[in-house]
Protein backbone atom coordinates (compact mmCIF):
# COMPACT_ATOMS: atom_id res chain seq x y z
CA UNK A 1 0.00 0.00 0.00
CA UNK A 2 2.61 2.11 0.91
CA UNK A 3 4.77 1.50 -2.31
CA UNK A 4 1.66 2.35 -4.87
CA UNK A 5 1.10 5.42 -2.81
CA UNK A 6 4.91 6.55 -3.09
CA UNK A 7 4.10 5.37 -7.07
CA UNK A 8 0.99 7.24 -7.39
CA UNK A 9 2.83 10.90 -5.85
CA UNK A 10 5.69 9.99 -8.06
CA UNK A 11 3.07 9.72 -11.28
CA UNK A 12 1.24 13.51 -9.80
CA UNK A 13 4.53 15.08 -9.75
CA UNK A 14 5.50 14.13 -13.16
CA UNK A 15 2.83 15.28 -14.73
CA UNK A 16 2.62 18.71 -12.96
CA UNK A 17 6.59 19.20 -13.96
CA UNK A 18 5.32 18.35 -17.67
CA UNK A 19 2.14 21.04 -17.79
CA UNK A 20 4.56 23.78 -15.98
CA UNK A 21 6.92 22.86 -19.00
CA UNK A 22 4.70 23.49 -21.78
CA UNK A 23 2.78 26.63 -19.78
CA UNK A 24 6.48 28.01 -20.15
CA UNK A 25 7.16 26.77 -23.89
CA UNK A 26 3.68 28.51 -24.80
CA UNK A 27 3.78 32.45 -26.46
CA UNK A 28 2.42 35.22 -23.49
CA UNK A 29 -1.14 36.02 -25.16
CA UNK A 30 -1.20 39.98 -25.33
CA UNK A 31 -3.75 42.11 -26.39
CA UNK A 32 -1.74 44.58 -28.13
CA UNK A 33 -2.69 45.13 -31.61
CA UNK A 34 0.03 47.20 -32.11
CA UNK A 35 2.13 44.41 -34.00
CA UNK A 36 -0.82 43.59 -36.66
CA UNK A 37 0.02 45.65 -39.86
CA UNK A 38 -2.11 48.61 -41.31
CA UNK A 39 -3.98 47.65 -44.09
CA UNK A 40 -2.72 49.34 -47.64
CA UNK A 41 -5.19 51.46 -49.52
CA UNK A 42 -4.47 52.75 -53.33
CA UNK A 43 -6.76 55.46 -53.75
CA UNK A 44 -7.29 56.80 -57.22
CA UNK A 45 -10.02 59.34 -58.97
CA UNK A 46 -12.34 59.21 -61.72
CA UNK A 47 -13.90 62.77 -61.81
CA UNK A 48 -14.39 63.26 -65.47
CA UNK A 49 -15.23 62.27 -68.70
CA UNK A 50 -14.42 58.52 -68.98
CA UNK A 51 -12.04 58.55 -71.59
CA UNK A 52 -8.59 57.84 -72.92
CA UNK A 53 -7.01 59.80 -70.54
CA UNK A 54 -8.77 58.10 -67.99
CA UNK A 55 -8.82 54.58 -69.03
CA UNK A 56 -4.79 55.34 -69.13
CA UNK A 57 -4.69 56.63 -65.69
CA UNK A 58 -7.06 53.90 -64.42
CA UNK A 59 -4.33 50.97 -65.84
CA UNK A 60 -1.37 52.81 -64.20
CA UNK A 61 -3.00 53.28 -60.84
CA UNK A 62 -4.16 49.04 -61.10
CA UNK A 63 -0.73 48.29 -62.39
CA UNK A 64 1.03 50.32 -59.44
CA UNK A 65 -1.35 48.46 -57.30
CA UNK A 66 -0.86 45.28 -57.36
CA UNK A 67 3.43 46.45 -57.88
CA UNK A 68 3.08 47.67 -54.64
CA UNK A 69 1.36 44.46 -53.12
CA UNK A 70 -1.55 46.54 -51.83
CA UNK A 71 -4.08 44.88 -49.77
CA UNK A 72 -7.36 47.24 -51.11
CA UNK A 73 -8.48 49.67 -54.51
CA UNK A 74 -10.59 52.49 -53.66
CA UNK A 75 -12.03 54.47 -56.47
CA UNK A 76 -13.39 57.57 -55.47
CA UNK A 77 -16.10 58.26 -59.09
CA UNK A 78 -17.93 61.16 -59.98
CA UNK A 79 -18.45 61.09 -63.43
CA UNK A 80 -21.70 61.00 -66.06
CA UNK A 81 -20.29 58.65 -67.73
CA UNK A 82 -18.65 59.24 -71.55
CA UNK A 83 -16.74 56.63 -74.08
CA UNK A 84 -17.35 52.67 -74.23
CA UNK A 85 -14.21 51.45 -75.25
CA UNK A 86 -12.27 53.65 -72.30
CA UNK A 87 -15.63 52.24 -69.91
CA UNK A 88 -15.25 48.50 -71.16
CA UNK A 89 -11.30 48.72 -71.10
CA UNK A 90 -11.61 49.88 -67.09
CA UNK A 91 -14.68 47.23 -65.90
CA UNK A 92 -12.55 44.73 -67.65
CA UNK A 93 -8.87 45.28 -65.43
CA UNK A 94 -11.15 45.80 -62.38
CA UNK A 95 -12.73 42.46 -62.86
CA UNK A 96 -9.09 40.98 -63.72
CA UNK A 97 -7.41 42.46 -60.61
CA UNK A 98 -6.28 40.17 -57.69
CA UNK A 99 -6.79 42.68 -55.58
CA UNK A 100 -10.38 43.51 -53.81
CA UNK A 101 -11.72 46.99 -55.67
CA UNK A 102 -13.88 49.33 -53.65
CA UNK A 103 -15.52 52.27 -55.46
CA UNK A 104 -17.20 55.38 -53.53
CA UNK A 105 -19.79 57.55 -55.39
CA UNK A 106 -19.46 61.00 -55.19
CA UNK A 107 -22.60 61.86 -56.31
CA UNK A 108 -22.94 60.63 -59.58
CA UNK A 109 -22.07 57.34 -61.69
CA UNK A 110 -24.14 57.50 -64.70
CA UNK A 111 -23.46 55.03 -67.68
CA UNK A 112 -20.39 54.23 -68.37
CA UNK A 113 -19.53 55.70 -64.52
CA UNK A 114 -22.53 53.02 -63.54
CA UNK A 115 -20.92 49.89 -65.28
CA UNK A 116 -17.45 50.99 -63.94
CA UNK A 117 -19.08 50.89 -60.43
CA UNK A 118 -20.62 47.44 -60.73
CA UNK A 119 -17.76 45.79 -61.83
CA UNK A 120 -16.01 46.56 -58.55
CA UNK A 121 -16.52 44.24 -55.12
CA UNK A 122 -17.84 46.19 -52.85
CA UNK A 123 -19.93 49.88 -53.74
CA UNK A 124 -20.48 53.01 -51.41
CA UNK A 125 -22.33 55.85 -51.97
CA UNK A 126 -22.77 59.74 -50.87
CA UNK A 127 -25.88 60.55 -49.38
CA UNK A 128 -27.78 61.99 -52.41
CA UNK A 129 -25.66 59.96 -54.81
CA UNK A 130 -27.32 58.53 -58.14
CA UNK A 131 -26.03 54.90 -60.03
CA UNK A 132 -27.54 53.97 -63.44
CA UNK A 133 -28.94 55.40 -66.58
CA UNK A 134 -26.70 53.46 -69.04
CA UNK A 135 -28.02 54.02 -72.74
CA UNK A 136 -26.10 54.62 -75.37
CA UNK A 137 -26.54 57.27 -76.94
CA UNK A 138 -25.21 59.77 -79.47
CA UNK A 139 -23.50 63.33 -79.87
CA UNK A 140 -26.97 64.72 -79.17
CA UNK A 141 -27.97 62.71 -76.31
CA UNK A 142 -30.39 60.41 -78.44
CA UNK A 143 -30.45 56.80 -77.91
CA UNK A 144 -28.94 54.53 -80.73
CA UNK A 145 -30.32 52.22 -82.36
CA UNK A 146 -30.90 49.16 -80.27
CA UNK A 147 -27.98 46.63 -81.45
CA UNK A 148 -26.05 49.46 -79.85
CA UNK A 149 -28.76 49.05 -76.59
CA UNK A 150 -28.09 45.11 -76.88
CA UNK A 151 -24.32 44.80 -76.68
CA UNK A 152 -24.78 46.84 -73.87
CA UNK A 153 -27.44 45.37 -71.77
CA UNK A 154 -25.16 42.19 -72.52
CA UNK A 155 -21.96 43.84 -71.00
CA UNK A 156 -23.80 44.94 -68.06
CA UNK A 157 -25.72 41.77 -67.07
CA UNK A 158 -22.09 39.60 -67.39
CA UNK A 159 -20.93 42.41 -65.15
CA UNK A 160 -23.44 42.12 -62.29
CA UNK A 161 -23.40 38.24 -62.51
CA UNK A 162 -19.54 38.35 -62.29
CA UNK A 163 -19.58 40.84 -58.91
CA UNK A 164 -22.98 38.56 -57.52
CA UNK A 165 -25.39 40.98 -58.13
CA UNK A 166 -28.74 41.01 -60.05
CA UNK A 167 -28.01 41.52 -63.38
CA UNK A 168 -31.62 41.95 -64.01
CA UNK A 169 -31.46 45.32 -62.38
CA UNK A 170 -27.74 45.58 -63.82
CA UNK A 171 -30.03 45.64 -67.74
CA UNK A 172 -32.76 47.71 -66.36
CA UNK A 173 -30.48 50.52 -66.33
CA UNK A 174 -29.83 50.55 -69.90
CA UNK A 175 -33.61 49.16 -71.44
CA UNK A 176 -36.26 50.51 -70.18
CA UNK A 177 -38.76 48.18 -71.33
CA UNK A 178 -37.23 45.89 -68.67
CA UNK A 179 -40.40 45.43 -65.52
CA UNK A 180 -39.06 44.26 -62.03
CA UNK A 181 -42.02 43.96 -60.12
CA UNK A 182 -41.47 46.17 -56.97
CA UNK A 183 -38.37 48.08 -58.85
CA UNK A 184 -39.03 49.40 -61.92
CA UNK A 185 -42.07 49.50 -64.39
CA UNK A 186 -42.46 52.98 -65.54
CA UNK A 187 -40.89 52.59 -68.87
CA UNK A 188 -37.76 54.79 -68.21
CA UNK A 189 -34.31 53.46 -67.84
CA UNK A 190 -33.27 52.85 -63.96
CA UNK A 191 -31.60 55.04 -61.59
CA UNK A 192 -30.70 54.08 -57.87
CA UNK A 193 -30.76 56.78 -55.21
CA UNK A 194 -28.58 55.48 -52.10
CA UNK A 195 -31.26 54.17 -50.12
CA UNK A 196 -32.60 51.85 -53.03
CA UNK A 197 -29.32 50.73 -54.39
CA UNK A 198 -28.53 49.60 -50.41
CA UNK A 199 -31.72 47.51 -50.76
CA UNK A 200 -31.54 45.99 -54.00
CA UNK A 201 -27.71 44.68 -53.13
CA UNK A 202 -26.03 48.06 -55.48
CA UNK A 203 -24.75 49.41 -52.29
CA UNK A 204 -22.90 48.34 -49.80
CA UNK A 205 -23.10 51.20 -47.50
CA UNK A 206 -23.48 55.31 -47.01
CA UNK A 207 -20.54 57.18 -46.12
CA UNK A 208 -19.78 60.91 -46.31
CA UNK A 209 -16.18 60.77 -47.02
CA UNK A 210 -13.24 58.11 -47.55
CA UNK A 211 -12.29 57.75 -43.91
CA UNK A 212 -15.95 56.62 -43.51
CA UNK A 213 -16.10 54.57 -46.79
CA UNK A 214 -12.92 52.06 -44.62
CA UNK A 215 -14.96 52.64 -41.50
CA UNK A 216 -18.01 50.79 -42.79
CA UNK A 217 -15.64 48.51 -44.63
CA UNK A 218 -14.11 47.53 -41.17
CA UNK A 219 -10.42 48.64 -41.98
CA UNK A 220 -9.71 50.50 -38.75
CA UNK A 221 -6.09 50.44 -39.47
CA UNK A 222 -4.44 51.80 -42.73
CA UNK A 223 -2.57 53.78 -44.63
CA UNK A 224 -3.15 55.27 -48.19
CA UNK A 225 -1.15 55.74 -51.24
CA UNK A 226 -2.70 57.55 -54.21
CA UNK A 227 -2.02 57.65 -57.72
CA UNK A 228 0.37 60.21 -58.82
CA UNK A 229 0.66 61.10 -62.23
CA UNK A 230 4.16 62.60 -63.78
CA UNK A 231 4.61 65.29 -65.65
CA UNK A 232 4.62 63.37 -68.75
CA UNK A 233 1.43 61.37 -67.80
CA UNK A 234 -0.09 65.03 -67.64
CA UNK A 235 0.92 65.61 -71.38
CA UNK A 236 -0.01 62.49 -72.28
CA UNK A 237 -3.41 62.72 -70.72
CA UNK A 238 -3.59 65.90 -72.19
CA UNK A 239 -2.94 65.59 -75.82
CA UNK A 240 -5.02 62.11 -75.90
CA UNK A 241 -8.25 64.25 -74.35
CA UNK A 242 -11.07 63.82 -77.42
CA UNK A 243 -11.08 67.96 -77.57
CA UNK A 244 -6.88 68.27 -78.16
CA UNK A 245 -7.16 65.59 -80.66
CA UNK A 246 -9.90 68.00 -82.53
CA UNK A 247 -7.62 70.77 -81.81
CA UNK A 248 -4.82 68.96 -83.46
CA UNK A 249 -6.74 68.01 -86.47
CA UNK A 250 -7.84 71.54 -87.25
CA UNK A 251 -4.22 72.04 -87.20
CA UNK A 252 -3.39 69.76 -89.50
CA UNK A 253 -6.15 70.54 -91.83
CA UNK A 254 -5.59 74.20 -91.52
CA UNK A 255 -1.61 73.68 -92.32
CA UNK A 256 -2.37 71.57 -95.32
CA UNK A 257 -4.56 74.43 -96.64
CA UNK A 258 -2.46 77.23 -96.20
CA UNK A 259 0.49 75.02 -97.57
CA UNK A 260 -1.22 74.84 -100.98
CA UNK A 261 -2.55 78.33 -101.26
CA UNK A 262 1.23 79.54 -100.95
CA UNK A 263 4.46 78.10 -103.29
CA UNK A 264 7.05 76.05 -101.40
CA UNK A 265 7.20 74.30 -98.20
CA UNK A 266 7.07 76.82 -95.15
CA UNK A 267 5.30 77.11 -91.77
CA UNK A 268 1.70 75.80 -92.40
CA UNK A 269 3.35 72.18 -93.49
CA UNK A 270 5.65 72.62 -90.31
CA UNK A 271 2.85 73.03 -88.57
CA UNK A 272 0.81 70.56 -90.15
CA UNK A 273 3.57 67.89 -89.66
CA UNK A 274 3.87 68.79 -85.59
CA UNK A 275 -0.09 68.57 -84.93
CA UNK A 276 0.26 64.53 -87.04
CA UNK A 277 3.45 64.07 -84.77
CA UNK A 278 1.32 65.06 -81.64
CA UNK A 279 -1.81 63.80 -82.53
CA UNK A 280 -0.60 60.12 -83.41
CA UNK A 281 2.60 60.02 -81.21
CA UNK A 282 0.51 59.99 -77.84
CA UNK A 283 -2.35 57.38 -79.39
CA UNK A 284 0.31 55.29 -80.16
CA UNK A 285 2.33 55.38 -77.33
CA UNK A 286 -0.93 54.23 -75.30
CA UNK A 287 -1.91 51.82 -77.85
CA UNK A 288 -4.89 53.41 -78.94
CA UNK A 289 -3.97 53.84 -82.31
CA UNK A 290 -2.08 50.48 -84.85
CA UNK A 291 0.65 50.74 -87.07
CA UNK A 292 -2.42 50.57 -89.84
CA UNK A 293 -4.27 52.83 -88.48
CA UNK A 294 -1.16 55.51 -89.15
CA UNK A 295 -0.28 54.21 -92.95
CA UNK A 296 -3.97 55.11 -93.84
CA UNK A 297 -3.49 58.36 -92.78
CA UNK A 298 0.02 58.99 -94.59
CA UNK A 299 -1.20 56.90 -97.70
CA UNK A 300 -4.63 59.48 -97.89
CA UNK A 301 -1.58 62.37 -97.36
CA UNK A 302 0.45 60.89 -100.52
CA UNK A 303 -2.96 60.66 -102.44
CA UNK A 304 -3.68 64.07 -101.71
CA UNK A 305 -0.45 64.96 -102.87
CA UNK A 306 -0.63 63.16 -105.73
CA UNK A 307 -3.94 64.76 -107.12
CA UNK A 308 -2.79 68.12 -106.41
CA UNK A 309 0.41 68.15 -107.47
CA UNK A 310 0.93 65.48 -110.75
CA UNK A 311 -2.67 65.25 -111.86
CA UNK A 312 -4.58 67.23 -113.98
CA UNK A 313 -7.92 68.38 -111.80
CA UNK A 314 -9.38 66.34 -109.16
CA UNK A 315 -10.90 62.89 -109.18
CA UNK A 316 -10.51 59.26 -107.79
CA UNK A 317 -7.07 59.62 -106.12
CA UNK A 318 -8.06 63.05 -104.53
CA UNK A 319 -11.22 61.87 -102.82
CA UNK A 320 -9.81 58.52 -102.05
CA UNK A 321 -6.92 60.43 -100.41
CA UNK A 322 -9.75 62.65 -98.44
CA UNK A 323 -11.53 59.60 -97.35
CA UNK A 324 -8.74 57.84 -95.95
CA UNK A 325 -6.89 60.70 -94.26
CA UNK A 326 -10.07 60.77 -92.39
CA UNK A 327 -10.03 57.11 -91.83
CA UNK A 328 -6.86 57.01 -90.52
CA UNK A 329 -8.04 60.05 -88.24
CA UNK A 330 -10.74 58.49 -86.21
CA UNK A 331 -9.81 54.94 -86.71
CA UNK A 332 -6.83 56.45 -84.57
CA UNK A 333 -9.23 57.21 -81.91
CA UNK A 334 -10.93 54.16 -80.72
CA UNK A 335 -8.85 51.41 -78.85
CA UNK A 336 -10.30 48.08 -80.52
CA UNK A 337 -8.05 45.45 -81.23
CA UNK A 338 -6.87 44.64 -84.84
CA UNK A 339 -9.90 45.02 -87.57
CA UNK A 340 -12.32 44.52 -84.93
CA UNK A 341 -15.58 47.12 -85.11
CA UNK A 342 -18.45 45.52 -83.52
CA UNK A 343 -20.98 46.86 -82.00
CA UNK A 344 -19.38 47.78 -78.92
CA UNK A 345 -17.11 50.05 -80.94
CA UNK A 346 -20.20 51.96 -82.82
CA UNK A 347 -20.72 54.30 -80.58
CA UNK A 348 -17.29 55.14 -80.48
CA UNK A 349 -16.71 55.03 -84.29
CA UNK A 350 -19.42 58.00 -84.60
CA UNK A 351 -18.08 60.21 -81.74
CA UNK A 352 -14.51 59.91 -83.32
CA UNK A 353 -16.50 60.37 -86.91
CA UNK A 354 -18.25 63.70 -85.26
CA UNK A 355 -14.93 64.93 -83.56
CA UNK A 356 -13.10 64.93 -86.81
CA UNK A 357 -15.93 66.00 -89.12
CA UNK A 358 -16.42 69.24 -87.25
CA UNK A 359 -13.12 69.80 -86.69
CA UNK A 360 -11.98 69.51 -90.42
CA UNK A 361 -14.98 71.72 -91.21
CA UNK A 362 -13.62 74.04 -88.40
CA UNK A 363 -10.11 73.75 -89.91
CA UNK A 364 -11.16 74.57 -93.35
CA UNK A 365 -13.34 77.55 -92.24
CA UNK A 366 -11.08 78.89 -90.14
CA UNK A 367 -8.12 78.77 -92.32
CA UNK A 368 -10.24 80.88 -95.22
CA UNK A 369 -11.19 83.18 -92.66
CA UNK A 370 -8.26 84.05 -91.25
CA UNK A 371 -6.28 83.39 -94.88
CA UNK A 372 -8.54 86.51 -95.94
CA UNK A 373 -7.83 88.47 -93.24
CA UNK A 374 -4.10 88.67 -92.84
CA UNK A 375 -3.91 89.05 -97.08
CA UNK A 376 -6.42 91.81 -96.90
CA UNK A 377 -5.97 93.59 -94.23
CA UNK A 378 -2.74 95.47 -92.69
CA UNK A 379 -2.89 93.94 -89.10
CA UNK A 380 -0.02 91.91 -89.20
CA UNK A 381 2.18 94.31 -92.02
CA UNK A 382 2.70 94.35 -95.85
CA UNK A 383 2.31 90.57 -96.27
CA UNK A 384 1.01 91.13 -99.93
CA UNK A 385 1.52 93.51 -102.51
CA UNK A 386 -0.97 95.99 -103.53
CA UNK A 387 0.65 97.58 -106.35
CA UNK A 388 -1.46 97.26 -109.41
CA UNK A 389 0.62 97.46 -112.56
CA UNK A 390 -2.03 98.72 -114.82
CA UNK A 391 -1.85 98.47 -118.52
CA UNK A 392 -2.83 101.91 -119.43
CA UNK A 393 0.97 102.48 -117.87
CA UNK A 394 2.65 99.69 -120.32
CA UNK A 395 2.50 97.10 -117.79
CA UNK A 396 1.34 93.78 -119.60
CA UNK A 397 1.56 90.15 -119.08
CA UNK A 398 0.24 89.43 -122.29
CA UNK A 399 2.40 86.93 -124.56
CA UNK A 400 2.55 87.13 -128.74
CA UNK A 401 3.08 83.75 -129.02
CA UNK A 402 -0.19 83.02 -126.63
CA UNK A 403 -2.13 85.71 -128.56
CA UNK A 404 -1.41 84.27 -132.18
CA UNK A 405 -3.03 81.05 -130.83
CA UNK A 406 -6.21 82.42 -130.79
CA UNK A 407 -8.26 80.76 -133.30
CA UNK A 408 -6.00 77.98 -133.84
CA UNK A 409 -7.05 74.48 -133.71
CA UNK A 410 -5.18 71.20 -132.01
CA UNK A 411 -5.94 68.00 -130.05
CA UNK A 412 -6.77 67.36 -126.35
CA UNK A 413 -3.04 65.68 -125.52
CA UNK A 414 -4.70 64.56 -122.43
CA UNK A 415 -8.02 64.82 -120.63
CA UNK A 416 -9.14 68.30 -119.58
CA UNK A 417 -11.12 68.17 -116.51
CA UNK A 418 -11.24 71.16 -116.77
CA UNK A 419 -7.05 71.94 -117.26
CA UNK A 420 -4.82 69.88 -118.97
CA UNK A 421 -2.81 69.62 -121.95
CA UNK A 422 -3.16 70.66 -125.71
CA UNK A 423 -1.00 69.60 -128.96
CA UNK A 424 -0.93 72.40 -131.45
CA UNK A 425 1.44 72.19 -134.51
CA UNK A 426 3.21 69.29 -132.81
CA UNK A 427 3.79 72.11 -129.66
CA UNK A 428 2.55 71.25 -126.03
CA UNK A 429 0.62 74.02 -124.12
CA UNK A 430 -1.08 74.12 -120.84
CA UNK A 431 -4.58 74.74 -121.24
CA UNK A 432 -8.26 74.63 -119.76
CA UNK A 433 -11.37 73.79 -120.97
CA UNK A 434 -13.64 76.90 -121.74
CA UNK A 435 -16.64 74.50 -120.71
CA UNK A 436 -17.24 71.01 -119.69
CA UNK A 437 -14.76 68.44 -119.92
CA UNK A 438 -13.19 67.30 -122.86
CA UNK A 439 -11.63 63.58 -123.36
CA UNK A 440 -8.42 63.02 -124.35
CA UNK A 441 -7.90 62.94 -128.39
CA UNK A 442 -10.80 65.21 -128.99
CA UNK A 443 -10.61 68.26 -131.76
CA UNK A 444 -10.41 71.68 -130.21
CA UNK A 445 -10.38 75.70 -130.62
CA UNK A 446 -8.41 77.86 -129.11
CA UNK A 447 -10.80 80.87 -127.87
CA UNK A 448 -8.43 82.96 -125.38
CA UNK A 449 -5.40 82.92 -123.23
CA UNK A 450 -4.74 84.17 -119.45
CA UNK A 451 -1.90 84.15 -117.99
CA UNK A 452 0.04 81.63 -119.88
CA UNK A 453 -2.90 79.59 -119.80
CA UNK A 454 -4.95 79.09 -123.25
CA UNK A 455 -8.23 78.00 -123.27
CA UNK A 456 -10.09 75.93 -125.34
CA UNK A 457 -13.22 74.41 -126.77
CA UNK A 458 -14.66 71.66 -128.92
CA UNK A 459 -13.94 71.80 -132.42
Amino acid sequence: MLRQSIRLNYLIALALIASALTLVSMPTPTNDESDKEPVKVYLFEIKEQIAPPIWRATRKAMNEAHDKNMDLILVHMNTYGGMLDAADSIRTIILQSKIPVYVFIDNNAASAGALISIACDSIYMRPGALIGAATVVDQSGNPLPDKYQSYMRAMMRSTAEATGRNPDIAQAMVDPRIVIEGITDTGQVLSFTVTEAMKHGYCEGQAENIEEVLTIAGVSDYTITRLELTAMDKIIGFLIHPIVSGLLIMLIIGGIYFELQTPGVGFPSAAAVVAALLYFAPLYLEGIAANWEILIFVVGLVLLAIEIFAIPGFGIAGISGIALMVAGLMLAMIDNMGFNFGAQYMGDLLQAFFVVSVAAFLGLALSFYVGRKVFTTHIFGELALETTQDASLGYTSADAHYHSMIGRSGKAYTMLRPAGKVMIDDELFDATADSGFIEKGEDVVVVKHETAQLFVRKA
